[in-house]
């Protein structure tokens, strides 16, 4: 329909004035005579005379309206196009931000702790079930990457360990996952004890610092950092903060809930700590 009026529009339009005017002039011809087949054509024609000035009308709406519907339909296409282009300048801007930001971290880190050889990795998958809390690296044993190299974000929180390495690509076992053992430490009052996975608490996305002194006295709160004992893992990596003290079932030993400092779901690159200066 919209293709007829276009090719057409202009045609309609000459008829429906070309009618008209033969009307009008056939009126005017007529319309000084009294005599009753005048009055019987005015008559007659009046309504024709109306009925073809409203096809006019609407045959020149149509026409402009088809004739400017390609116009704005291509205006539409380019503003959607412009759209497209200013929503991807967005995104643009908007991961160079978070770029910008995570490399003024990482210097700050790597202004603290000089002793760090780090190794970016993407992370390509993530895996959390009820038995085991794992990230896959895009980085393996060509990047130097090895088993038990730890993982971190730009600002030194710690995400996890590496459990298996491949040529190009590396497992990550999470701070919660149950095959997690390092040292801990409470940075207010220097309690130590020791970082583990429990089957239980990883469902909560959590872990527990084990093995914790008689007499700390641990809030709500508190940070929890890496210890470095046993010279296996770097000391002062971010673990979490404490949500809460228990006594073990035994009622031997307490044990403190950690939040994990790290919103796993949230990755995208990590920094694998390749080396590191072993402090005394």
């Amino acid at each position: 329909m919209k293709d007829f009026f276009r090719q057409n529009g202009i045609l309609l339009v000459v008829i429906a004035l070309l009618l008209s005017i033969l009307i009008g002039v056939g009126s005017a011809f007529l319309g000084g005579n009294s005599d009753p087949l005048s009055n019987v054509f005015n008559a007659v024609t009046a309504p024709i005379r109306g009925g073809i000035s409203a096809v006019t009308g609407w045959a020149e709406g149509v026409y402009t309206y088809v004739f400017h519907y390609g116009e704005l339909h291509d205006e539409l296409d380019q503003l959607r196009a412009r759209v497209a282009e200013l929503e991807s300048e967005v995104r643009d801007g908007q991961e160079a931000s978070r770029e910008n930001e995570q490399l003024r971290e990482l210097l700050a880190l790597q202004a603290r702790r000089r002793d760090f050889v780090f190794e970016s990795a993407r992370v390509t998958a993530r895996s959390t079930s009820n038995w085991a809390s794992t990230l896959t690296l895009s980085k393996g044993t060509s990047a130097g990457v090895e088993v038990g190299d730890c993982v971190i974000t730009e600002t030194g929180e710690l995400v996890g360990v590496v459990s298996e390495a491949g040529l190009n690509w590396s497992t990550v076992s999470t701070v919660i996952n149950t095959d997690i053992e390092m040292g801990g430490i409470v940075t207010r009052t220097h309690s130590a004890g020791i970082l583990e996975g429990d089957f239980a608490l990883m469902g909560e996305g959590r872990l527990k610092l084990s093995y914790l002194p008689d007499g700390a006295q641990l809030v709500s709160g508190d940070e929890v950092l890496t210890s470095g004992k046993g010279d296996v893992y770097p000391s002062g990596l971010v673990v979490g903060q404490v949500e809460g003290v228990f006594t073990d079932p035994s009622g031997m030993t307490r044990y403190a809930v950690v939040v994990p400092a790290v919103q796993f779901d949230s990755l995208i690159e990590v920094f694998v700590i390749k080396d590191f200066d072993i402090v005394e």
